[in-house]
């Protein structure tokens, strides 16, 4: 039998407060959409970071969450779309593309880049 834990989630967006009880045998965006609560998300599988969060308080365990380096979990940070709460939870959301730039932003204009079409050596 699963049990309740209390989630609370700040969306920076909208500057609202939500406050759900959710199962701990189901991911957490599913159960909280299922009370009316509309979140950002994109592919629902963890290969994103249209759903990330930064964890306040508590324990969540994301076992898929592909979109998020071993780095920024230690951080803090997490996917809905693929997490279970281990206890009751405070997060808040994040804007994708901050957290696009600290997962690869380093990876960014690094390489060796030759702008324009490939031209025919002939």
């Amino acid at each position: 039998m699963s049990k309740l834990h209390q989630i609370t989630i700040r969306d920076r967006t909208t500057g609202a407060t939500h406050r759900v009880a959710v199962p701990d045998d189901r991911y957490i965006l599913h159960s909280v959409e299922e009370e009316g609560v509309t979140l950002p998300f994109s592919c629902r599988n963890g290969a994103c970071t249209a759903c990330a969060v930064k964890v306040i308080s508590g324990e969540l365990e994301q076992p898929e969450a592909m979109g998020i380096s071993p780095e920024l979990k230690k951080q803090g940070y997490a996917l809905l779309c693929v997490s279970y709460a281990r206890s009751d939870l405070e997060v808040e959301t994040q804007e994708e593309d901050e957290v696009y730039e600290l997962q690869f932003g380093r990876f960014f204009a690094k390489g060796k880049v030759r702008f324009g079409l490939p031209l025919d050596e002939e």
